[in-house]
């Protein structure tokens, strides 16, 4: 590459975490294609001087922050992502994403992209298009929808538009460009501490899964209780199986706390959060249980954690975890590992 180009390796976000910087089309194709997955890339204007691909990658526990820019115009179709969820937040230039469902135009400072991996995606960058990618596992994002929504997990599929200047485009943008500054600041030969990046797995899933629409807002937003006003009495229930989640299931003691009926309650839970009182418990737990593996430190085991959680029969639990997350507690822990 030439000079001009050696200055924008050398300018960008990220720059000590470069894993591509070619004016190869073949060569960035298959080198970003490693790092994200295969993809077609192919110039709009192959005469034209100018095409370069850089890829900068910061690499956590089950996601990255990445600086990618192409020279020139290309268009890029992976089809389906499969493994990972994409937000995408142009720096400089545009982008034309067409999905399944509709087209986003997105620019600095109007318009960010967030790709499902379930939606096939094709991609035109223009004008030297430089973007902050946050990359995040897939079942990261499901396991925790799953967790929130009280559903088994499955796929999530966003709405890909994100307003910049709307309060979920804002915040997004905001945990972006932290991750950037937090990555610099460790340089590419520390690693974070597995308690900070649990941390920031947690705001980041917060920020994507109550931030912008997906397919499984509505389950969240009943299981939360949020669909419609909430009963004070039910209010206090679901509060208490939170604060008490680890502890036997007590409904005489539920109805006592909570003013109200067993029967009431328990006609109330399915009306307001679309279960009943015993399986909001057991995905309280399970839910509590798949952030422990997600978070857990070196010798930490599964039969420890369960029991604290209140899992008194290891078989059941295991059987309840894989239906609901997709895998067993174990392929958790070592998969985050």
């Amino acid at each position: 590459m030439g000079a001009a180009v050696a200055e924008k390796v050398r300018d960008a976000r990220l720059a000590a975490f470069n894993r591509v910087s070619t004016g190869d089309v073949d060569a960035a194709a298959e080198a970003i294609g490693r790092i994200f997955c295969p993809h077609q890339l192919t110039p709009n204007r192959p005469s034209a001087p100018g095409f370069y691909a850089l890829h900068n990658c910061a690499a956590f526990d089950g996601f990255s922050i990445n600086y990618v820019a192409y020279g020139g115009s290309v268009s890029i179709d992976p089809g389906c992502l499969d493994r990972f969820f994409l937000l995408q937040i142009p720096l400089h230039g545009s982008a034309r994403i067409a999905t399944a469902a509709c087209e986003v135009e997105s620019s600095p400072g109007t318009r960010a992209s967030l790709l499902s991996p379930t939606i096939p995606t094709r991609m035109t960058w223009d004008g030297d298009c430089a973007q902050l990618i946050l990359l995040v596992d897939r079942r990261l994002v499901e396991q925790r929808a799953a967790a929130l929504s009280g559903k088994p997990a499955g796929a999530v599929e966003f709405t890909p538009a994100i307003d910049l200047n709307q309060a979920c485009g804002r915040e997004l943008r905001s945990r972006a460009a932290d991750l950037v500054d937090l990555a610099e600041r460790l340089g590419p030969n520390r690693r974070l501490a597995a308690v900070a990046a649990a941390e920031l797995r947690e705001t980041l899933l917060g920020s994507l899964l109550h931030g912008q629409h997906h397919s499984r807002s509505d389950a969240m937003q009943v299981f939360g209780g949020h669909a419609e006003t909430l009963p004070r009495p039910l209010r206090r229930a679901r509060d208490c199986l939170h604060a008490h989640a680890a502890e036997p299931l007590d409904l005489a003691q539920l109805a006592e706390i909570t003013g109200v009926g067993i029967r009431a309650l328990q006609i109330g839970f399915r009306r307001h959060f679309g279960t009943s009182i015993s399986q909001m418990l057991l995905d309280i737990r399970l839910a509590h249980l798949n952030a422990r593996l997600t978070s857990a430190r070196p010798g930490e085991s599964i039969t420890e954690i369960a029991f604290e959680l209140g899992f008194t029969h290891l078989s059941r639990m295991a059987h309840a975890y894989g239906r609901k997350f997709g895998e067993t507690p174990s392929s958790t822990l070592r998969r985050m590992s």
